[in-house]
């Protein structure tokens, strides 16, 4: 048998999220720091993994295509990028809609010899096709209109000119070359495109193998897709040693690990239990400043559970010295395969602020886990609904939210803000608290917990919206197997369809990282 001379240089595939840091590289290596956050790509590929697509040349990362499927009124319509892609997120992916929509197409300016940008159109075709689509569109660029804008004041007579041949714009002409037809101009379609003048070409390919004779079909969702979590309300107790505390910590991913669970999440701040093993009654500065002591132990030893049990641990949240100096409440998120995260808490509380001194955090990411993206948002995050909208396009569909609230009226705002942020964002959220008392610890006195497992509120969901929960400041780990699918059907056909009726024509939210 003849041996193959060599393997492939090229290849041509949907990417993972493994693949954001790569894809992020050649977004900057492109657009500089004017491009994609990583967030927005993570976002995408969350959305619609089938619609993106990344070219590999000997290994290097050279090319990325990213898009998603819309409805025909609103492909055909008048529209905006950042209407139409959720602010870049591709939040708006219908999983029934019959076009597709190219967001991007982004290319190694050291790689265009190789044709990278028609292999990538190419690959949009044959994902058409094999999904029946009516076919692909998209606002395309035309960087001569602003040189040219004293010949052709109205960027339609411009664009008349080029489809002519008495104008030469290269982008417009490359996609008259592949296959496309302008059927009108977008105005102010991306403002930051001055070549263009902010407008472009709304630029469609028809799919010749669509089937015009068939009949309705449903909404297109993958299979069944358990993801099992749980929570564990823990009591607050005296402990003698680091090592008594992480046994009582291993007891319950021991117990949630045979219930063959993916996630659990413990509390917040439930490590401040080790305040009891300090010689002197402490204030709270000096409290939260030994608890500091215990990160890089506390980090070690809940990554060994994690791996050794298979289970990913949301490690409640733990006071955190960070590199700038200041304290910081810090939930870590420790997979099974041993990587660990950390997302800060953004909003202390006026409480912590004032007993504790601890400083907001300045970033909040969705976390790539073996089930898809998470996110968590540490007790009074989840009343701020900005980040949870910011999780949910970052492609969340698990948030969990370890809590600390000292009586009923605490808890109740963490629990129906959380109930909220289940409602307006299509996921699922997962509460956790502390329960009992820790005398002679600093602002630990008294706890009230019911931890439970919330969810949006219609047909495929619990009748109250309440997968789970515990009962009222008993220490114990509440279960519950979540269909990630059903999130796809409330999402593309629910009574109510919260992100896709957003109003990006009307309002978005701008952050400080530009995602």
């Amino acid at each position: 048998m003849t041996k193959t001379a060599r393997t492939a240089l090229i290849e041509i595939r949907n990417p993972t999220l493994k693949d954001v840091p790569r894809i992020y590289d050649l977004v900057q290596r492109v657009y500089g720091n004017s491009g994609y956050t990583r967030g927005m790509l993570q976002g995408q590929v969350a959305a619609f993994r089938e619609g993106q697509f990344i070219v590999e040349y000997e290994g290097d990362l050279v090319g990325y295509a990213a898009g998603f499927r819309i409805d025909e009124k609103t492909a055909m319509g008048a529209h905006t990028w950042d209407e139409i892609t959720g602010g870049g997120y591709a939040s708006r992916h219908d999983p029934n809609g019959e076009w597709f929509y190219g967001m991007e197409v982004c290319v190694d300016p050291d790689a265009r010899r190789l044709r990278i940008g028609q292999r990538l159109y190419d690959a949009r075709r044959e994902l058409c096709e094999h999904l029946e689509l009516k076919g692909i569109v998209f606002g395309g660029r035309m960087p001569g209109l602003d040189r040219k804008k004293k010949t052709y004041p109205e960027p339609e007579e411009y664009l008349d000119a080029v489809t002519a041949r008495k104008a030469k714009d290269p982008v417009v002409a490359f996609h008259l070359r592949a296959g496309f037809e302008p059927i009108g101009v977008l105005k102010d379609y991306l403002p930051a495109d001055r070549q263009s003048m902010g407008h472009a070409t709304h630029m469609i390919w028809r799919n010749p193998y669509y089937p015009e004779e068939r009949g309705t079909k449903g909404a297109v969702f993958a299979s069944k897709e358990n993801v099992r979590v749980a929570t564990v309300q823990f009591q607050a107790r005296r402990v003698t040693s680091f090592e008594e505390f992480m046994h009582n910590v291993e007891y319950f991913v021991d117990v949630t690990a045979d219930y063959r669970s993916d996630f659990v999440v413990f509390p917040e701040l439930f490590t401040l239990q080790l305040l009891a093993l300090e010689e002197k009654k402490l204030n709270p500065a000096e409290s939260i400043e030994a608890l500091t002591r215990y990160t890089p132990r506390f980090v070690e030893e809940m990554s060994k559970l994690a791996i050794s049990y298979n289970i990913n641990i949301i490690g409640g949240s733990h006071p955190t010295r960070t590199e700038d100096g200041e304290i910081q409440n810090v939930a870590y998120v420790f997979l099974r395969d041993g990587s660990v995260h950390a997302q800060e808490k953004i909003h202390p509380t006026p409480n912590e602020r004032h007993w504790w001194n601890i400083k907001g955090g300045d970033m909040v990411h969705a976390i790539p886990t073996d089930c898809g993206p998470i996110g968590v948002l540490i007790c009074y995050d989840s009343e701020f609904p900005e980040l949870a909208r910011r999780l949910v396009d970052e492609g969340a569909r698990l948030l969990f939210v370890p809590f600390c609230t000292d009586n009923r009226q605490g808890y109740l705002r963490v629990r129906y803000c959380s109930q909220a942020r289940a409602i307006e964002n299509q996921c699922y959220v997962i509460l956790s608290g502390n329960v009992g008392n820790l005398p002679n610890v600093e602002n630990m006195d008294i706890q009230y917990a019911q931890s439970c497992i919330l969810t949006p509120c219609d047909f495929p969901f619990a009748r109250d919206g309440i997968a789970a929960e515990a009962t009222e400041n008993v220490e114990t780990v509440t279960v519950a197997d979540l269909d990630l699918s059903d999130l796809a059907w409330a999402k593309a056909q629910g009574t109510v369809r919260n992100l896709r009726d957003r109003r990006f024509d009307l309002y978005k939210t701008v952050w400080s990282d530009k995602g």
